[in-house]
């Protein structure tokens, strides 16, 4: 005998379900952006910090590495002038022996062009060793200013760490709530929704009619168009801002009631006995 197959399909929402569930999973969100709100600048200061460290640390390892190569270039120039030097004994030693003019004349040219080479080589090596202060003392003053940003991101990371600790818990549930109601609402409308908020800048993309207006743009909404809302038998999106709208009633507020101003009866000429 074949076995019955249940549906487990979720049930179809009314259009009034649906709003609701907009509307509520509105104010979760909205709890939500609170929160982060309350950790103000917090979170992009600290990463500002971040960054600045990372290029701080970067910069003092490149002019560290600048350094190293100075002074192996200034320890090169010092071994060619010893080797200058040496080529300049040597010459002159072979002078000494020459057996002609122009052998003498090779021989002083040669100690002429290794005395210029030392020269040369001297004065790269202060213009070097310059450079090697400069670089010094720029690695110096990074490394204080990268000891100051550290001292701040610490101090930023203990105040957001604290902020978050506090409403860690209270975030998280809403998350958890919030992302249960999102499988209850089909998925185009749920996109639809998410869009709309993520273009405005108070994330309100679902609001009520207020004063027979739109409660996101205080647009007015015309009679036909309000009779719509409160039918609750389509989504209504308002035409200037976009944003979704409901009736008060289904939001959970009380409408605002337009006092009647009563005008007194005209007294008629028959009294009554």
């Amino acid at each position: 005998m074949a076995k019955e197959t249940k549906n487990t399909e979720p049930k179809e929402l009314t259009v009034e379900q649906k709003l609701k569930a907009l509307y509520e999973l509105q104010t979760m969100l909205s709890d939500i952006d609170k929160i982060k709100t309350l950790r103000g600048e917090l979170p992009l200061e600290v990463q500002d910090l971040e960054d600045e460290i990372a290029g701080l640390s970067t910069r003092i390892d490149k002019i560290r590495t600048d350094v190293g190569e100075l002074k192996a270039a200034i320890a090169g120039k010092r071994i060619e002038i010893e080797t200058s030097k040496a080529a300049i004994v040597k010459y002159k030693d072979q002078q000494e022996n020459v057996r002609n003019n122009r052998e003498f004349d090779f021989l002083s040219k040669e100690i002429e062009f290794q005395t210029l080479e030392v020269e040369l080589c001297e004065k790269r090596i202060k213009e070097f060793s310059a450079d090697e202060k400069i670089k010094s003392e720029e690695i110096i003053a990074s490394t204080e200013a990268l000891e100051e940003r550290q001292k701040d991101l610490e101090q930023k990371r203990g105040e957001l760490d604290e902020i978050i600790a506090e409403t860690k818990q209270e975030e998280e549930k809403l998350r958890e709530r919030a992302k249960n109601l999102e499988t209850t609402i089909e998925p185009r409308l749920l996109q639809s929704f998410k869009r709309i908020r993520k273009n405005l800048r108070n994330g309100l993309g679902i609001v009520y009619v207020q004063r027979d207006a739109c409660g996101g743009c205080f647009n007015k909404i015309p009679p036909q168009r309000q009779l719509d809302i409160r039918s609750r038998k389509k989504i209504i999106v308002c035409e200037y801002c976009g944003r979704i709208m409901i009736d008060p009633e289904l939001a959970g507020v009380t409408p605002d009631i337009k006092e009647e101003v009563v005008t007194p009866k005209r007294r008629t000429s028959k009294n009554k006995e």
